[in-house]
């Protein structure tokens, strides 16, 4: 995990800018000849320039006729983070013994492939499919070197075959180069696994020479799998073995992001402390001149007083909408702190997404007083409607997105299909923990006294003058949410790809402050946006703040279109589907998370700077 002049600001940003994580698992300590476990992983689409594909498979699946253990395949316990995000982990027949050396072991050999198997394994292969194997828990990688640092790291996964002149070739040998470090007390333990996959073909079953190995409708059918190991002896200590794969490649790049979004920050900052300083103060003082002579007539946002806490359309959606972002934005920001200390370590597979769902489940309370809280100081009157779609609206909408999403990985016969009892164990959660806590969150919130607004409510609404274009809704909207999609693009760009390669995302200290940042940006935005309407007498300010902020989550989604022309090389309709309906969904919970952070901003701005005039 990486992120982040003086001596002070070093020893703050350190744990940001280096690896830095407590394990979550104990090591493993094996004696030499003891038995190392080996378990595959699904595998995944993966490629240094496009994907073409972001449907997984089980290593397992009888189309591949991959060797199985003697003994069968048993699935690995996991997490239900870890199977939510596609992870379907089984034991293997591979036999690794610690310091023990193997030359050209054999696993198997498939016999005939049927012809359709054989169209599915090539069409895999020309898709960059990628095994995604673990031994001792650490992934096994392809080695590569840094150009620009001359060091070596891992990159996780190693390709199911290569195309030469678009004929695909199918990796039957494996060569594993394991590095295991030896502790005070003469026992091992494993810190480094690379693969260098092959395609050999040999009369004589031998693992060198030959031919590559084509699969042909036809032609040859049978594959025989080998593999050889080699052990090697490591300084590398077991707590820092995950360093290698946090690599960092181009470090200035998020440096660069971090600093665009400071400079966007600063740039608000500035802009709204004039606008306190100066117009505001100004404003506020001429307001409350003793002598009422040198203020002849009301101006600016003063004369929309009696209409401004006037309650907006809608306002049961409005605040069961807020609530869920404050929901959102507590659950990312604790999920963030947790995994920039470090307890939330890639050995623990699955750990990140594990706790953003518990988060989620267990903040929901605060979704609920929030949505309350609002809800009661517009004047709704409907509680119990309010309490029920508060705690059934954001969650029934995510998991009713991902049951339709998983009908296509289902028919796709996808290793990333959620099973049928993980469903139904999120649901029981949402039953047994989420929504009684939203519940008793919104009914704690009902009880508190009604926030009172600091100016009356006028009982005939001010008329509103026509506004200038650049001051109507849907421009404003669109210009407001430019600046905070520009404070978080770079690193976005760094999330999408993790996502859609199959890659670990490392730079967690950078997403932190990109996370503060962001957070900033959408508050200033909207407040500096409210002002100006306020100024133009246009006292409409809830939705258009909420909407303000959360355009940001539309330019995430305009963002995922040129991501896909640009990055993906995607032909098939479901993978299409699949794509762009996750996609949707990130937008709109952004949208929602921002939304929130503008409009209660302007919500605390407005009973600020009305509570300090005085008012007849």
């Amino acid at each position: 995990m990486k992120s982040k002049v003086a001596i002070l600001l070093s020893l703050i940003f350190v744990p940001f800018a280096y690896a830095f994580y407590l394990p979550g698992v104990a090591p493993h300590d094996y004696k030499a000849g003891e038995m190392v476990t080996l378990n595959v992983n699904s595998l995944t689409p993966s490629g240094n320039q496009e994907v073409e594909s972001i449907v997984s498979f089980d290593y397992y699946n009888p189309q591949f006729h991959f060797c199985t253990p003697k003994n069968g395949t048993q699935k690995q316990a996991e997490s239900i983070g870890s199977v939510l995000f596609g992870d379907r982990i089984f034991n293997s027949p591979f036999e690794l013994k610690m310091q023990v050396d193997e030359a050209c072991k054999k696993l198997c050999s498939t016999g005939g492939i049927p012809d359709d198997d054989v169209r599915f394994i090539n069409e895999r292969i020309i898709q960059g499919y990628a095994h995604n194997w673990a031994v001792d828990g650490l992934p096994a990688a392809t080695e590569e070197i840094d150009p620009s640092t001359n060091e070596k790291y891992y990159t996780i996964g190693f390709k199911m075959g290569s195309v030469i002149n678009k004929v695909p070739y199918i990796n039957n040998h494996f060569d594993f180069a394991i590095h295991y470090h030896v502790t005070s007390r003469g026992l091992s333990r494993v810190v480094g696994v690379s693969v260098v996959p092959s395609s050999i073909y040999s009369e004589d079953g031998s693992c060198s020479g030959g031919e590559s190995l084509r699969l042909d409708v036809g032609g040859r059918k049978d594959v025989t799998f080998t593999y050889s190991v080699k052990w090697i002896p490591s300084d590398t200590v077991w707590a820092t073995r995950w360093d290698g794969y946090l690599h960092v490649l181009d470090p200035s790049i998020h440096w660069f992001s971090l600093i665009n979004s400071i400079i966007i920050v600063m740039f608000l900052t500035g802009m709204i402390s004039m606008i306190l300083l100066r117009a505001l103060h100004k404003d506020i003082s001429r307001y409350n001149a003793v002598d009422q002579e040198s203020v002849q007539d009301d101006y600016g946002w003063k004369l929309v007083h009696g209409d401004v806490f006037r309650p907006p359309n809608r306002p049961m959606l409005l605040s069961v909408l807020a609530g869920g972002g404050v929901q959102l934005m507590v659950m990312t920001g604790l999920t963030l702190v947790f995994a920039v200390l470090g307890f939330l370590s890639p050995s623990n597979r699955g750990s990140l997404s594990t706790m953003m769902l518990l988060f989620f489940m267990v903040f929901s309370c605060t979704s609920g007083y929030s949505s309350a809280r609002i809800y009661k100081m517009n004047g709704g009157e409907s509680w119990k409607l309010n309490m029920i779609l508060t705690a059934t609206l954001l969650p029934g909408a995510l998991l009713g997105g991902l049951v339709g999403l998983n009908f296509f990985l289902v028919y796709n016969q996808s290793a990333g299909a959620v099973p049928f009892g993980t469903m139904m164990a999120i649901v029981g959660l949402w039953l047994i923990l989420s929504f009684p806590l939203s519940i008793a969150g919104s009914y704690y919130g009902l009880r508190q006294p009604r926030i009172q607004n600091p100016v009356r409510v006028n009982q005939i609404p001010r008329q509103i003058p026509d506004q200038p274009l650049y001051m109507q809704s849907l421009p404003s909207i669109l210009m407001g949410g430019i600046l905070p999609f520009g404070a978080i693009f770079i690193e976005l760009y760094f999330i999408m790809n993790s996502i859609w390669f199959h890659r670990i995302y490392y730079g967690i200290g950078f997403l932190f402050l990109v996370f503060g940042v962001l957070i900033m940006t959408c508050s200033q935005v909207a407040i500096l946006m409210c002002y100006f309407h306020l100024c133009s007498e246009d006292y409409h300010w809830s939705w258009r703040s909420f909407l303000t902020a959360g355009a940001t989550g539309f330019y995430v989604y305009i963002y995922s279109f040129l991501y896909y022309f640009t990055k993906l090389n995607i032909n098939s309709f479901s993978s299409t589907v699949l794509y762009f309906g996750y996609s949707s969904m990130i937008s709109v919970l952004l949208s929602i998370m921002t939304g929130s952070i503008g409009y209660l901003s302007c919500l605390y701005f407005l009973r600020k700077i009305f509570a300090s005039i005085k008012v007849d």
